[in-house]
This record gives C-alpha cells, sequence and structure tokens, in this order.
C-alpha cells in the first residue's frame, strides 16, 4: 500500500473530528511524531507517525498551493 502524501503546512482531514467539532488540522510538525494543530481551536497534539497516517483520511489544502496563490494574487 502506497503511503499518503503530506508536507508540513498542510491542512488535512481526519476520520474523526476533534472534541471541539472540526475534523480538519494543520501539520505543524514532522519527524517520527507529528504534531498537528486543530483549525477550530488552535489545540494542538502529538501523534506518532503510524497513527497519523493511518488516521488521516486526505490533503485538503497543500502548503503548496496555498504559497502559489498568495504569489500570483500579489502585483510586482
Amino acid at each position: 500500500m502506497e503511503r499518503k502524501q503530506f508536507q508540513l503546512g498542510d491542512i488535512v482531514q481526519m476520520k474523526k473530528p476533534h472534541p471541539c467539532g472540526t475534523n480538519e488540522m494543520e501539520v505543524i510538525r514532522m519527524g517520527m511524531d507529528i504534531r498537528i494543530k486543530c483549525v477550530g481551536c488552535k489545540h494542538s497534539v502529538l501523534v506518532p507517525r503510524l497513527k497519523f497516517e493511518k488516521n488521516m483520511k486526505k490533503v485538503l489544502r497543500s502548503a503548496e498551493s496555498q504559497t502559489e496563490q498568495q504569489d500570483a494574487g500579489s502585483p510586482e
């Protein structure tokens, strides 16, 4: 099975929602463990990489696409 692709700064959708009600999380640290921050209440959680990959559904917004949109929108 192919490993899920994600990077620092991505907004990901998790299988189960956070207690505040949203299931969108931002990846704020990567390593053996992944630190994710809830988009709704800003609470951060440190999760082992294997558990994170198992519970992540998909990448909603990539960090690369966000920077490309900002660069395209700003006049030089």
